[in-house]
């Protein structure tokens, strides 16, 4: 490639992610999930210009494999510790033993309805047991659902990726036979539990040493770390373990330091990549489809399509969820909202670069199912949501509290934005009553600033920035928390003597 080539393919590239860019806002405007745009337009692209061809399965799969780590990175950053540790079981449940029965469930039809050999039909299923974490956390966020629900459906689309791989991976290999069938769960375990392993190790050394950089620019923060959590990534294979799961723990552990430097410039960074790994990712994918083959891949689609709505994804929520008491709302919700994008996509890759008998079929039939299902899927969730009444719209949210640490002193700028939810709009900001050795030292208010006295009272949308020291910014912090979901009287007692 010549400096000209060069030329024309960054035009290129650059055209198809402003469109893409554009379709986000047409897609909110129809009600349409601005995912299957982007794979769309990889179609249309593929057939308006053969010149751009692409039919590498494998490079596909390492390429794919590459944007889920950032996906996941993004998405464990902005989970909740405090939403999440109360259905780590259930989600790890959901995603292991859940997916079994998914699989199970979807591939018997497809062998004797739709005429599959049972490799293939097990392919099938499995490729489409996995929840796709980019739907989930694009969609999801959209909502407002219970916290530990959204924990939940997160949890899941972060969890089911490695089983599903490691079955994928097995079947594909042709050395494998029915009498090593047994290792297959112990592969899984291992690979569970490694991820597990590094992503926890890689997450406190990260909480560790975070902190405790005052670097030159703020810029460097996000850098360094999307850089750890891609090396997590890296570190688990090297260990023959689960990365994608290693990735999201350990960005959920780094998300969830209260004291993480320049948090929301970490948050905005990881999103806009997250946004590119999603674009590239679905276009790719459309590129590598071939339309005219999958017509023959409709019917072995409608069969699994509708086992899978019908049958497995609610039968398999509620036997996987049931035995933790869940509300029967929750359970309902979480067998509809089995989002389904990419990932699926991806796994159906791996058969494609082996080469395998089936293989066409399996990503046909994938690609098929994930553009009706997330046409269908995606604009019946909020409707879902209000009929089941799991939608919370209308409750005080979490504050988000972003921290930087000030260097050669030990004090801490701590900022904090007053969305409409919290309980702060309408106070004064003598009412939030922080501890002695932290003060409210200016007010942004739409690009103005200001200095606050004590009967400055907070709007939406106000931007409160807050010097502390560093012995006592964990309970200004807290107290700010506490405030926006309880008002000025929350932990009033407790909080008496710091007036």
């Amino acid at each position: 490639m010549n400096l000209h080539d060069l030329g024309i393919a960054l035009l290129i590239g650059s055209v198809v992610v402003l469109v893409a860019i554009v379709a986000v806002r047409w897609a909110d405007k129809l009600g349409l999930p601005g995912l299957l745009l982007y794979l769309i337009l990889g179609l249309g692209l593929g057939e308006a210009f053969p010149s751009l061809n692409f039919s590498d399965a494998s490079l596909a799969t390492v390429l794919g494999y590459t944007a889920l780590t950032i996906i996941l990175a993004e998405g464990g950053l902005t989970t909740r510790m405090s939403d999440l540790r109360p259905v780590l079981w259930p989600a790890a449940v959901l995603a292991t033993i859940g997916v079994t029965l998914s699989i199970a469930i979807v591939a018997v039809p497809l062998v004797y309805l739709a005429g599959l050999d049972w490799r293939t039909a097990i392919l099938v299923g499995a490729v489409l047991a996995a929840t796709d974490a980019a739907a989930v956390f694009s969609v999801l966020r959209r909502l407002r659902l219970h916290p530990r629900l959204r924990s939940l459906l997160e949890a899941e689309a972060g969890f089911n990726d490695a089983p599903v791989v490691v079955l994928v991976v097995v079947l594909t290999q042709g050395t494998f036979s029915a009498d090593q069938a047994w290792q297959v769960p112990l592969i899984v375990i291992g690979e569970l539990v490694g991820g597990v392993a590094v992503g926890v190790a890689v997450g406190f050394a990260a909480r560790w040493a975070l902190p405790r950089l005052a670097l030159p620019a703020v810029g460097l923060y996000p850098i360094a770390v999307m850089a750890i959590l891609v090396g997590a990534y890296g570190l688990a294979t090297l260990v023959h373990s689960s990365g994608f799961l290693a990735t999201y723990i350990a960005g959920v552990l780094i998300g969830a330091a209260r004291d993480m430097p320049h948090r929301r410039a970490v948050s905005g960074f990881a999103q806009g990549l997250a946004w590119g790994a999603e674009i590239g990712l679905f276009v790719m994918l459309g590129l590598l489809a071939d339309p005219g083959r999958a017509v023959s891949s409709i019917w072995p689609a409608v069969v699994a399509g509708v086992t899978l709505v019908v049958l497995a994804r609610p039968i398999s929520s509620y036997l996987s969820l049931a035995p933790f008491r869940m509300p029967l709302k929750w359970i309902a919700f979480t067998g509809v909202a089995g989002l389904r994008g990419a990932v699926p996509i991806v796994f159906a890759t791996i058969a494609l670069g082996a080469g395998i008998a089936g293989a066409d079929t399996v990503f046909d039939t994938t690609l098929i199912l994930v553009i009706v299902l997330t046409l269908v899927q995606t604009p019946l969730l909020p409707w879902a949501g209000r009929k089941l009444d799991v939608d919370v719209s209308g409750q005080s949210g979490e504050l988000d509290v972003e921290a930087a640490p000030l260097d050669s002193i030990q004090a801490s700028l701590l900022a904090v934005e007053v969305n409409e939810e919290s309980r702060m709009v309408g106070m004064y900001t003598s009412d939030l009553r922080l501890p002695r050795g932290a003060a409210v030292s200016l007010v942004v208010r739409e690009d103005r600033t200001s200095v606050p006295d004590r009967y400055t009272r907070l709007r939406p949308g106000d931007r409160l920035l807050i010097v502390c020291g560093e012995s006592v910014r964990s309970a200004t912090e807290k107290r700010l928390r506490d405030v926006a979901k309880g008002g000025r009287l929350a932990g009033w007692r407790r909080d008496a003597p710091n007036e």
